[in-house]
């Protein structure tokens, strides 16, 4: 009987969610429940300095406006005591080391290593340090890094998206796990999670490769025989191939938010983007998860452009019910008598939700006319043919019969203009759909 899935997203709060993290944290999601698992929210606050809570609360608060629920919380800061004896552990095998370099002899080693035509990997010097050096370090410099000492050997695994992945550990530096002031890092914490709660799946951004080579050498010398199945994903650019990193921070989930993209139009772009298949707005979590495939994603960097996420937002909000937007309507200032007709209106010609606004703004005050100079003496004689409010359904093909009638205009030289004057755009709703909506005329003067 094989194991029940578990998956789980490992978020720093050290900021909020971005674009970047959501991907992660969704294939994960939807990996679990299309297997009917386990999703974990797992905190990696192990940094007390950068940690906040106000970035937990908001990771927490970014999935919840998703939808993606979590089955349990864990928090790497409430496990340090597994962590410190997974140490001694290592310690105890010989297979953990403590190393004095300063960063800037580490610099100095790497630079001699590449002028040398050799891979800038940890010498391993520090095994050769005696008790009485150590000591003397120690007292000068107060406690070292502890180093995880690899296998000199292949690591390889199936990797879910990337294929068949062997690394030579001789090629790694052997990694730092605990720093000099104590501090567990991610590397070691994850590997004794994911150990400990089951985790069979991973799936993480293909920046940390490098990282799943070393973190399956730890696990097996932690004596764990189940190594989870890793997958690996592509990182995201801009739109032109630029990289996105100096831009997330503006690309953080609350801010998409904060834009009025609707959580059904990011999702159904992030569960697609980089895959074989075809993006399509999805409005059903389950159908999410039932079209969700690992396999299908590709290993290229994948181009990610925030403006695709409007359109799919107009296409969620156009088969929304009157219910499920009313008090956005509401807000606006529109009467409730008038509230269906103007969803009914505007529905086709928003983005988001914030675009209801000036379409209000339109109706109630009346939009500043566009009249083009060849186009004034028609247009003044048409408002004077203009009935007087309010307007009704009917009102814009009586009124344009007797424009037609008596100016002699037709087709697009009779209704262009007389949209421009009653609108200012050239493009929208019926205008028979908004006459009964228009509670001021500027063009009348």
């Amino acid at each position: 009987m094989s194991n029940p899935t578990v998956t789980r997203f490992a978020p720093s709060p050290t900021g909020y969610i971005h674009v970047g993290n959501l991907r992660t944290a969704l294939m994960n999601y939807l990996i679990a429940r299309k297997a009917g698992g386990t999703f974990i929210l797992r905190i990696d606050d192990t940094d007390p300095e950068r940690s906040k809570e106000e970035y937990v609360d908001g990771i927490k608060q970014d999935l919840e406006w998703l939808g993606l629920t979590w089955d349990r919380v864990e928090r790497q800061s409430e496990r340090l005591e597994r962590y410190h004896a997974a140490a001694d552990e290592l310690r105890t095998k010989g297979r953990f080391y403590e190393a004095f370099e300063t960063p800037t002899e580490l610099d100095l080693k790497r630079k001699k290593q590449l002028n040398m035509g050799k891979p800038p990997v940890y010498d391993r010097a520090a095994l050769n340090l005696s008790d009485a050096e150590k000591d003397a370090l120690r007292a000068e410099r107060g406690d070292g890094v502890w180093r995880f000492k690899l296998d000199h050997e292949r690591i390889e695994w199936d990797d879910g998206i990337l294929g068949d992945i062997s690394i030579d550990a001789a090629s790694v530096s052997d990694p730092v796990l605990i720093r000099g002031d104590g501090q567990i890092l991610y590397t070691l914490a994850s590997v004794v999670d994911d150990t400990e709660m089951g985790v069979t799946h991973v799936v993480r951004g293909s920046d940390h490769v490098t990282n799943t080579a070393t973190q399956i050498q730890i696990m097996q010398a932690l004596g764990n025989g189940a190594v989870p199945s890793f997958a690996h994903h592509s990182l995201l650019t801009g739109p032109q191939g630029e990289a996105l990193s100096k831009r997330l921070g503006t690309l953080a989930l609350r801010d998409l938010r904060e834009q009025g993209v609707q959580p059904f139009a990011l999702l159904s772009l992030m569960a697609r983007l980089g895959s074989s298949d075809p993006v399509e707005l999805r409005t059903d979590m389950a159908e999410l998860i039932e079209g969700f495939d690992i396999n299908r994603f590709g290993s290229a960097p994948t181009k990610f452009d925030v403006q695709d996420l409007f359109p799919l937002t107009g296409r969620y909000l156009q088969q929304l019910p009157l219910e499920a937007v009313k008090d956005d309507i509401t807000a606006l200032g529109v009467p409730e008598e008038k509230a269906a007709t103007f969803w009914a209106v505007t529905r086709e010609n928003i983005s988001t939700l914030k675009d209801l606004g000036p379409w209000w703004a339109m109706f109630r005050d009346g939009a500043e006319p566009v009249i083009a100079e060849e186009d004034r003496e028609f247009v003044a004689q048409a408002m004077l043919l203009l009935p007087d409010m309010p307007f009704d359904e009917g009102t814009w093909s009586s009124w344009t019969a007797q424009v037609k009638e008596a100016t002699g205009r037709k087709g697009r030289g009779l209704f262009r203009p007389l949209r421009l004057a009653l609108t200012g755009q050239e493009h929208g709703p019926e205008m028979a759909q908004v006459m009964p909506l228009l509670q001021n005329v500027k063009a009348r003067g």
